[in-house]
């Protein structure tokens, strides 16, 4: 099926990685490049080619653009000498979404009395287009501008929507994390097969390649990631063999609980 086609005006506000590459995603959902304006002093060269190329607008005045949708992608330290510039775009038909790491609803209400505001938790791989973003609302995002943030935030993955807020430092330790944990498998795996006497260029392919070939296999496959490792295993087998290694009770389960719970806490004391 068809991805939707995207349609109102949007003040993107930071133009790094991740304001990149809803940019991007943006454009190629077919929104409108006229549609569109960025706030950034010094976005990175690739990102910055874009904005040349397409005609995208640079530091819009409030009085001739209004946007439908603010999107802050710029880093948490900096929003709140950023948020003065910005109350005169927001409008009351202005949904404000943020997804600035460690921001709660609370604090962009108190810089944006009276907005619509979504907070949004995207992950890295947004950057090919398979991230996935977990999104609240807060009371004034009525339909029509939650419908817009999804379609804005879903131009780079999936989108699931929660209603509890403290669920994100949870979704962030998780999701916004997780590429971290994935890579540092990838990066054990080679280590371990240099350990057992691969040459190292090889190890490296082989560990790279498994990972991201059963990731995808994950992605694509009708069942779940239980069955896929049933499917792998043998009774008796090689496989059966590192895994009674990996599923003990201090083994990868263990360890990736702690590691998550570790995340959960420090998100929440960056949130105060």
């Amino acid at each position: 099926m068809a991805a939707q086609m995207l349609h109102g005006t949007v003040l993107l506000v930071g133009a790094g990685k991740m304001g990149g590459a809803l940019l991007e995603g943006w454009l190629a959902r077919g929104l409108d490049p006229k549609h569109i304006a960025v706030r950034d002093p010094a976005p990175p060269p690739e990102v910055a080619k874009i904005i040349a190329a397409r005609k995208i607008g640079r530091d819009p005045d409030p009085k001739t653009f209004s946007p439908d949708a603010i999107v802050l992608a710029v880093k948490p330290q900096i929003a709140a000498e950023a948020a003065p510039s910005l109350a005169p775009f927001v409008q009351p038909k202005s949904v404000v979404i943020s997804i600035m790491a460690g921001r709660t609803i609370a604090s962009l209400e108190r810089a944006f009395p009276s907005a619509a505001i979504v907070r949004g938790m995207p992950n890295t791989p947004a950057s090919i287009g398979r991230g996935i973003t977990v999104a609240i609302a807060n009371k004034r995002v009525d339909a029509a501008k939650k419908k817009l943030a999804h379609d804005l935030l879903a131009a780079v993955g999936a989108v699931e929507w929660v209603d509890d807020e403290a669920l994100m430092d949870a979704v962030t330790a998780v999701s916004g994390s997780g590429p971290a944990y994935l890579f540092l498998l990838a990066e054990s795996l080679a280590e371990a097969a240099i350990a057992a006497g691969l040459p190292k260029d090889l190890a490296i392919k082989l560990a790279r390649e498994t990972v991201t070939g059963s990731g995808e296999l994950l992605h694509r496959s009708q069942h779940d990631a239980a069955k896929l490792r049933e499917n792998v295993t043998s009774p008796g087998g090689t496989t059966a063999a590192a895994l009674e290694v990996l599923m003990d009770k201090e083994g990868l389960e263990a360890l990736l609980k702690k590691a998550v719970a570790a995340a959960t806490k420090r998100s929440r004391d960056l949130a105060g």
